[in-house]
């Protein structure tokens, strides 16, 4: 429709207006508006209605102006101050679209998620929808493309085959089993707690949908994997490039998805991102703790993260007691009988997970005095006496500092060796089946780490001496209140991997299990030149094996359990990203966790230089040249420049570490959005 007046040669008319092209996308038609520089955007939008004539609910449009890639959500500034001229375009659009969220445990659901919202704002209201407490935990990140397979419509294929299609669901509608975003002790818990099975908080969003199957609380509820095939066809990392490549995909918590070119119906892995779960309690997270088990479960199956195969074995056994207990639960939930409950209460509150994996002991012992271990211990320097074995010592651990002597008898005197763990790598080299209880120890020193080894002889020794290496790693004495409960921790996954067959028990159970889907299928490989009925038979039957030591657990304790195992790993909670340090020639890794930066060979993964959050002073990014600088307390600065993925990720994952670190445990507590963006975003 051609306007009225006279139009001049810069697109202006003669009394000053211009023509604002817009495009309706619901209705997707283009419309021009006579305009000034000084009309104000809700305005405009009040116009373009007016200008429709179509009777809808506009509520939820905004502005977005697709060059500067940036929502026009200020109404009352004006055109003018935004900068915006004739030659701009700017979509009429919802704020509300649907995203395709896969979530931990692999299903797939439709949600409508605000794109003009920050994404850290966007997850929180998605994990409310969900009742995941703690959204701060948990972002979104793309999906990783396997380089060895070329052809859409296969990947497409894939997908659906993992599909389940839930309802239309929108974050931030009220739920009445919304719950607060931190610790509440008037929250209502989602688990049975006669059975252990989680209670239907989602009935108000599910009800009878496909997605519940039956069950109205799905999301709380371990779907067996169907098929091995499915496990065949899932990317997996090959290398620690591969996995450092599956990190650029996090979106940033600073910008909407919008900015971020996420379109609509677009899929997205909705993922717990920092590994740093705080308040971690059954009690009320039923969804939470199924969701983080699914996690786990598929991280161990995919080999994103590394066990031994005694591990994978007991991570088998609690998969598939798990599997069955929540079978039952589903079948029997409606008929179970009353049984007395404060035990399981009890263990329960036992197996909370705090920031710093414990709990405050019941017995404060002597506060005057810091418990001290001292015994025989084999010790290895595998750098400088490559060619010689163990050498047993009489060591003494006070504090945080390690003395070998050459005998009992002599530990008064000046030690052969000394060692300061304030800042260590600590990691574990267990064989339970060949009794070998290793503690590799990598001490930072002013060029790099200082490798050495202990070797325990019994568990109860190994569990002492690696809970006090933990600690002492993190600067705490023997004395803090987590020690006791360390100690347990260790011990208890331990005994977990013990086998104990008994011949009439697996007999009676064997039946029902496949392996396939249990194990990684690397450890199928190692298999490969035996019968495939023989392989089947063999690893179920170490699996059964192992089943013995979880089988009287109920079924959240199985997934805390689970959840625990996986945080023993010597490679949980390790971000990997490839960066080029400062007077480096090569491209190496460095690993980022919830308490320090990690500098790592990038073929092996050995750490080569360990630096503690607690010691840091200060970081930033020069976003010029995309280096990122840390300055510590009493070390040289650390400055790297990140390869094949932006700065900006590596920055938030420092930032969120620390921000996740001031959490408390107060009620009336809520996040801090502010703060978050301040320590993540850069002030960019």
């Amino acid at each position: 429709m051609a306007l009225d007046g006279i139009r001049m040669p810069d697109g202006c008319y003669a009394d000053g207006t211009w023509e604002l092209k817009m495009h309706v996308t619901d209705l997707n038609r283009d419309v021009s508006l006579r305009v000034t520089g000084e009309i104000h955007v809700g305005g405009v939008m009040l116009k373009l209605v007016e200008k429709l004539d179509v009777k809808k609910d506009w509520s939820d449009h905004a502005l977005w102006w697709e060059k500067k890639k940036t929502w026009l959500l200020k109404t009352h500034w004006t055109l003018d101050k935004y900068g915006i001229q004739a030659d701009a375009r700017l979509l009429f659009t919802p704020q509300h679209k649907l995203l395709r969220l896969q979530l931990p445990n692999m299903k797939h659901m439709k949600v409508k998620v605000n794109f003009s919202d920050r994404v850290f704002k966007a997850v929180s209201d998605i994990c409310k929808t969900f009742n995941i407490r703690h959204p701060e935990e948990l972002s979104l990140l793309r999906k990783p493309r396997d380089p060895k397979k070329k052809k859409k419509k296969l990947e497409e294929v894939e997908e659906d085959d993992l599909e389940l299609e839930g309802p239309l669901l929108t974050p931030g509608s009220g739920s009445i089993y919304s719950s607060p975003g931190l610790y509440s002790k008037t929250m209502t818990p989602t688990y049975d707690s006669r059975d252990g099975s989680p209670l239907s908080p989602t009935t108000a969003w599910f009800g009878d949908s496909p997605l519940s199957e039956g069950n109205p609380s799905i999301l709380a509820v371990s779907q067996p994997i169907s098929s091995p095939d499915i496990l065949v066809k899932l990317y997996k990392p090959q290398s620690l490039l591969d996995k450092a490549k599956i990190n650029q995909g996090w979106l940033d918590s600073s910008r909407s998805l919008m900015e971020q070119d996420v379109k609509e119906n677009e899929v997205l892995l909705l993922r717990f991102k920092y590994h740093s779960f705080f308040d971690l309690n059954p009690k009320y997270d039923a969804i939470r703790v199924n969701q983080l088990y699914e996690q786990a479960k598929w991280a161990i199956l995919l080999e994103e993260i590394e066990c031994t195969e005694e591990e994978m074995m007991m991570f088998a056994a609690l998969q598939y007691h798990i599997n069955k207990l929540s079978i039952m639960s589903s079948d029997n939930h409606m008929n179970n009988s009353e049984k007395e409950v404060d035990e399981v209460d009890a263990a329960l509150s036992d197996l909370e997970i705090t920031l710093e994996g414990g709990k405050t002991s019941n017995t404060l012992g002597d506060i005057t005095s810091i418990p001290e271990l001292a015994d025989y211990v084999k010790v290895f320097k595998p750098k400088k006496l490559t060619l010689k074995g163990y050498k047993q010592y009489w060591c003494t651990f006070k504090d945080i500092t390690i003395s070998c002597y050459k005998s009992k008898e002599e530990a008064h005197g000046t030690p052969a060796h000394q060692m300061n763990l304030r800042g260590c790598e600590v990691t574990p080299d267990v064989n339970i089946s060949g009794q070998k209880f290793n503690i590799k120890l990598l001490i930072p020193v002013a060029d790099g780490m200082n490798e050495i080894w202990l070797r325990c002889d019994t568990e109860k020794q190994y569990a002492q001496w690696m809970a006090a290496c933990r600690l002492a790693s993190k600067g705490k004495t023997m004395a803090d209140s987590s020690y006791n409960l360390e100690v347990q921790n260790i011990l208890s996954f331990l005994k977990m991997q013990h086998m104990n067959p008994d011949p009439q028990f697996i007999e009676a159970i064997s039946t029902d299990i496949n392996p396939e889907c249990l194990v990684s299928p690397r450890y199928l490989k190692k298999y490969r030149n035996k019968q495939p009925g023989y392989i089947r038979d063999l690893i179920s039957a170490r699996i059964l094996e192992a089943h013995q030591n979880v089988a009287q657990m109920s079924l959240i304790e199985a997934k805390m359990r689970f959840i625990q195992a996986w945080q023993s790993l010597p490679e949980f909670g390790i971000t990997h990203f490839l960066a080029k340090f400062q007077g480096g020639k090569r491209e190496e890794l460095i690993g980022i966790t919830y308490n320090r930066l990690i500098r790592m060979d990038a073929g092996t993964g050995d750490a080569i230089k360990t630096w503690r959050f607690s010691n840091m002073k200060q970081w930033n990014v020069n976003w010029e040249i995309k280096m990122v600088t840390v300055e510590f307390a009493d070390e040289p600065s650390l400055s790297f420049i990140c390869a094949e993925v932006d700065c900006k990720v590596v920055h938030e994952f420092i930032g969120g570490y620390i921000f996740l670190s001031t959490r408390a445990k107060d009620q009336n507590e809520s996040l801090d959005e502010e703060m978050f963006y301040k320590l993540t975003s850069g002030w960019v």
